[in-house]
């Protein structure tokens, strides 16, 4: 009788074992655009070295959203915990990459990192810089830099 009663035990604990794997929502925010033409790509990264990615060839999840009163915001969900970091893109003609100003190294579209306010060649974008926990659900405002 007590070898049945454990192995009941042992296989009520299996099958009421939660396997869940955590997992969470990231909303991105951003406002006080110049207009509301085009489309806003939100681009999420999970390694060192990802960003800048000028090509958008890095990214773990990206996303494109509409702009409504010079605002837009879009939620990446079930996100695994982890470290993460965001770009933003504003794609005025909608042709999916980061546009840059004759003969110059700057974008001629807005463009965001979190944590940054401003970016310049003394203070490029870089993960570690762009990035920050998730380990429960979230939301952040990424301010768009016209150059």
């Amino acid at each position: 009788m007590e070898k049945i009663v454990i192995l009941s035990m042992l296989l009520f604990g299996i099958f009421t074992t939660n396997t869940k794997t955590d997992s969470y929502a990231l909303t991105i925010k951003t406002e006080d655009l110049e207009n509301s033409d085009g489309t806003i790509i939100f681009a999420l990264y999970n390694k060192g070295g990802s960003i800048p990615d000028q090509k958008f060839r890095k990214y773990y999840r990206k996303e494109s959203a509409s702009i409504i009163d010079k605002k837009s915001e879009f939620t990446f969900n079930n996100l695994p915990q982890g470290v993460y970091a965001v770009t933003i893109l504003h794609d005025e003609n909608n042709n999916g990459k980061i546009d840059k100003k004759f003969m110059l190294p700057l974008p001629d579209e807005g463009v965001g990192f979190l944590n940054y306010d401003d970016f310049g060649l003394s203070n490029r974008p870089n993960f570690k810089n762009a990035s920050f926990i998730l380990n429960k659900d979230t939301t952040v405002v990424v301010k768009v830099i016209y150059k």
